[in-house]
């Protein structure tokens, strides 16, 4: 029963992602905003999350496939969390900090090498500090942290139930007087 219930959770957390990732492209493409650099990384984890989701729910693991595929879901959340976290510390700076921040995504591809560029979104790039849209008073980049936070309490959760019942339960199959009746 609780493999079940895990392979569901999985195809709707796939669906959550699903939904999110066309928000993005709808307001990239339909609305006009353009990604800076943390949002691209963000996508990516998010992309990278949507798919852990799907290849989990249709390939219905066992228990161990189940919880290494909340694990492989919550190293993805995780990485957008941070990278989301990071996006929305940058947009709370003052205006004589946020003028500090370095060039343009495309100027530091050009010029330097892959990692330099990753450290250097982090510290901060130009694009990466504009709000340019809200919903009900959230900036896109804070609404993308909620969610990653929303899917990181879900992978732990998961995570740690399925640890739990794996050692309340043996894995050969033999019956344990503790077993939950309703799992």
């Amino acid at each position: 029963m609780s493999l079940a219930y895990s392979r569901s959770l999985f195809f709707m957390a796939f669906v959550a992602g699903a939904l999110a990732m066309g928000v993005s492209y709808y307001l990239e493409y339909a609305v006009g905003l353009r990604p800076c650099g943390l949002c691209l990384v963000q996508r990516f984890c998010l992309a990278l999350f949507t798919g852990v989701c799907l290849m989990a729910s249709v390939h219905g693991p066992g228990r161990i496939g189940n919880i290494l595929y909340w694990l492989l879901g919550l190293g993805c959340s995780l990485a957008g969390t941070v990278t989301a976290w990071r996006q929305v510390l940058l947009q709370s700076l003052p205006a004589e900090q946020a003028a500090a921040c370095s060039t343009h995504l495309a100027e530091l591809l050009a010029s330097s090498p892959w990692l330099s560029v990753i450290r250097q979104m982090f510290k901060g790039a130009a694009e990466c500090l504009e709000i340019s849209w809200t919903l009900f008073g959230l900036s896109l980049t804070e609404w993308s942290l909620l969610f990653f936070v929303a899917m990181l309490i879900l992978a732990v959760y998961q995570s740690l139930r399925l640890v739990w019942i794996s050692f309340r339960r043996p894995l050969s199959g033999e019956s344990s007087p503790r077993a939950f009746a309703g799992d």
